[in-house]
């Protein structure tokens, strides 16, 4: 089998990277010659005619992405076909494996939860004493069937669509994990469909309820200035949690944040407004947290609830709610999707499209706000 990228071009200008797997040929009844490929589209895409160096940037940057995959694709073609793993790995267990995963998500709460959680319904389905000798496309197969069909919570309730999506997923990383690693010669996690996710309801403050709830005291100032920043940057709690001086970056008359996403791992380079940088402070050692005391504890999510209801607003905020808002204010204020989701470090532009469609919902909203006119002609 022949493993090639290709291009192709779309009816918008843009290019679209896809891998093609050529697979040889075959001679129909008809006797003609008919050629065998498989496509694989990647879901990245070039400037067909890029106009300026951010365009020039961006193609350069999703061709190195896509040239990464294809290498990864072939590994994972020579290394099916020559059966090629490392014996003494494949006797570990499983589960010990994905036991340190979960115990390296440890610094992180919420991930953590979710990881702990997902080992729990792992336990239930698969054996203490498999080992990776033992994993094949069978068994990712059935892991899958047990989250769709057999799972329940502790109420004894169908798992719902969202967390069926977040446990499996998690059992998808560690397949993963597994492979990058060597316990298996093929990564299975590329094999096996997720499962959809559920489109959530994402609590936002509009800019009237951010501006009153500015204006509104709240018991903590740490915490105050930490959700303000996050509505004015777009960061996650566990970045803004962890964030040092050493990050902060001052240059001339802009700020920029320069830090390791701790949910994706991926380094990025984020652009502030003065207004965030002042609610950072005075900058101080470059070890130091930039939020000292700021800590994740019932108390502070509490604080939130209070906080808003005493600016009167009845949402269901948390701190999380302020990475919408800033979402939802940046592309209500004319920024374009694909910038919005590259401050949000999403990595697939989908999941910043469920923003665009709040986008959208008001609009419609707004077509209604007319006072209704009396169009009797007389």
């Amino acid at each position: 089998m022949k493993i090639t990228l290709k291009e192709r071009k779309l009816a918008s200008g843009k290019i679209s990277l896809l891998i093609e797997y050529y697979k040889g040929s075959e001679i129909s009844a008809e006797g003609k010659r008919k050629h065998i490929r498989d496509h694989e589209n990647l879901k990245l895409y070039l400037h067909g005619d890029p106009k300026n160096s951010t365009e020039r940037k961006e193609n350069k940057e999703a061709m190195s992405l896509a040239k990464k995959i294809l290498a990864i694709r072939e590994a994972e073609y020579y290394q099916g076909k020559f059966d090629l793993k490392n014996t003494a790995k494949g006797k570990r267990r499983f589960l010990d494996f994905f036991s340190e995963k979960v115990e390296e998500r440890s610094e992180s709460p919420k991930n953590y939860g979710n990881w702990t959680a997902a080992f729990i319904h792992l336990q239930r389905c698969i054996s203490a004493n498999t080992m990776f000798d033992e994993i094949d496309e069978n068994f990712v197969n059935s892991v899958r069937k047990y989250f769709d069909k057999k799972a329940h919570t502790k109420s004894n309730l169908p798992l719902s669509l969202n967390s069926k999506y977040s446990y499996f997923n998690k059992f998808k990383a560690s397949l993963r994990a597994a492979f990058d690693e060597g316990y298996l010669s093929i990564n299975y996690a590329s094999k096996v469909k997720s499962f959809e996710q559920a489109e959530s309801q994402r609590e936002y403050l509009t800019f009237q309820e951010l501006q009153t709830l500015v204006n509104t005291e709240c018991k903590y100032e740490v915490l105050k200035r930490a959700f303000l920043f996050s509505c004015l940057s777009g960061l996650r709690w566990s970045d803004i949690n962890s964030m040092t001086w050493s990050e902060v970056r001052d240059e001339d008359d802009t700020s920029r944040v320069n830090f390791r996403q701790k949910k994706t791992d991926g380094v990025e380079y984020l652009y502030i407004s003065n207004q965030a940088r002042e609610l950072l402070g005075e900058r101080c050692s470059p070890n130091d947290r930039v939020f000292v005391g700021l800590k994740y504890s019932a108390v502070y999510n509490n604080e939130i609830v209070r906080w808003c209801s005493r600016a009167g607003i009845s949402k269901h905020i948390t701190f999380h709610s302020a990475r919408h808002t800033n979402a939802v204010l940046l592309l209500e204020n004319g920024a374009d999707i694909y910038t919005v989701s590259k401050r949000l470090g999403h990595r697939e532009i989908r999941t910043t499209q469920i923003y665009a469609k709040i986008i959208d919902t008001k609009m419609k909203e707004a077509a209604n706000s007319i006072p209704v006119l009396n169009l009797s002609i007389n």
